[in-house]
């Protein structure tokens, strides 16, 4: 057990700010008193993707401003009712890499467990919007399934906790998943990409530190910021008991349009990120999921704006220009010194 300064009954304060997420546009628009910029933003109340935005999210958007960054990525919008050509349910044509529900196993070395269709908040671009996660999660009686495949696939060393977001468990649940994944001798890292400790920094806990920090397992978590703004929300205060447990900590974005598709953004992000601790790792170009083809930023223009940031910054604040298409062995990195449109 390491010491740490996180207050005693977080995990109950996580779980209330949840339960009290703002989940209509109207209350999104109202709580930022843009009531007045309805017809302009055109947010869509019944969409099937509904809105869920917790209180530490909404204080690092600016109230009256209807272009505000933060607010494009979580406010439903009737844009993504548009129907576009190339842009499917399955982007990434995930089910076909599923040998077991709610286990992916795409790439060599690591495999990824679905471990929750749940998030903590609902990104307008996510990738697996669409997702079948009452059929295909690893959580409950479909569990032993997973553990049983990567404990035969002795080529796996590292494992991904993924979703919906992993830490949407609480901290028993995750303990005892990471108490599994330790059974399994030729494991040697795990990884957790989560939006929570952005969105919902309390969720950064005590107990959950210290679990981390006693893990025989190399722990690495991926969180998700897309624009410097985010780190409003308290993210930062949290990152010091992580660093103390050994926890590496990388960020990926997604290069969106209308929020961080231009050289200030992307720059202010970098720097934000590296002075909490943070180091840049990804910056994705979108997915193809239907309903968010308004996201889209044009190849030429994302390979012009990576350019630019290669030479506005030094290299270790320089995430991977990266992008993923199905039946390939891994991401590909856009390589500016190969030339304009050359990927790796």
């Amino acid at each position: 057990m390491i010491p740490i300064s996180l207050e005693s009954g977080q995990p109950e304060d996580w779980r209330k700010l949840l339960r009290d997420a703002l989940r209509t546009p109207e209350a999104l628009l109202a709580a930022l008193g843009l009531e007045a910029h309805r017809e302009a933003l055109a947010p869509d109340a019944a969409s099937p993707f509904p809105v869920r935005v917790p209180a530490p999210f909404l204080a690092a958007m600016t109230p009256g401003d209807p272009t505000d960054p933060v607010l494009r990525q979580v406010l439903a919008s009737q844009d993504e009712r548009t129907l576009t050509p190339g842009f499917s349910a399955d982007p990434l044509e995930e089910q076909a890499h599923s040998p077991v529900p709610g286990l992916l196993h795409k790439y060599q070395n690591r495999a990824l467990l679905i471990t929750t269709g749940a998030c903590a908040v609902h990104c307008r671009y996510c990738f697996r919007r669409h997702y079948p996660y009452s059929e295909g999660h690893s959580g409950g009686a479909q569990l032993p399934a997973a553990l049983a495949y990567l404990e035969r696939e002795t080529d796996i060393k590292e494992v991904i906790l993924s979703g919906g977001d992993p830490l949407m468990l609480d901290d028993e649940k995750l303990a005892a998943l990471l108490t599994a994944l330790e059974a399994i001798p030729h494991l040697k890292r795990v990884r957790l990409h989560s939006r929570t400790p952005v969105v919902l920094p309390q969720r950064i806990t005590g107990a959950l530190v210290d679990r981390l920090a006693a893990s025989r397992l190399q722990a690495v978590l991926v969180v998700h910021v897309n624009h410097a703004q985010e780190l409003r929300a308290g993210l930062p205060d949290r990152l010091p008991a992580l660093r103390a447990a050994g926890v590496t900590l990388l960020n990926q974005a997604v290069l969106l349009r209308g929020v961080n598709d231009h050289l200030a953004a992307l720059t202010a992000l970098s720097d934000g990120l590296f002075a909490a601790g943070i180091l840049p790792y990804y910056l994705h170009l979108l997915d193809p999921v239907a309903g968010a083809a308004h996201f889209a930023v044009e190849e030429g223009a994302a390979f012009e704006l990576y350019r630019a940031l290669c030479e506005a910054r030094s290299g270790y604040l320089v995430p991977k220009l990266t992008r993923e298409i199905p039946g390939r062995a891994g991401k590909q990195s856009y390589a500016p010194t190969l030339g304009p449109g050359r990927w790796d």
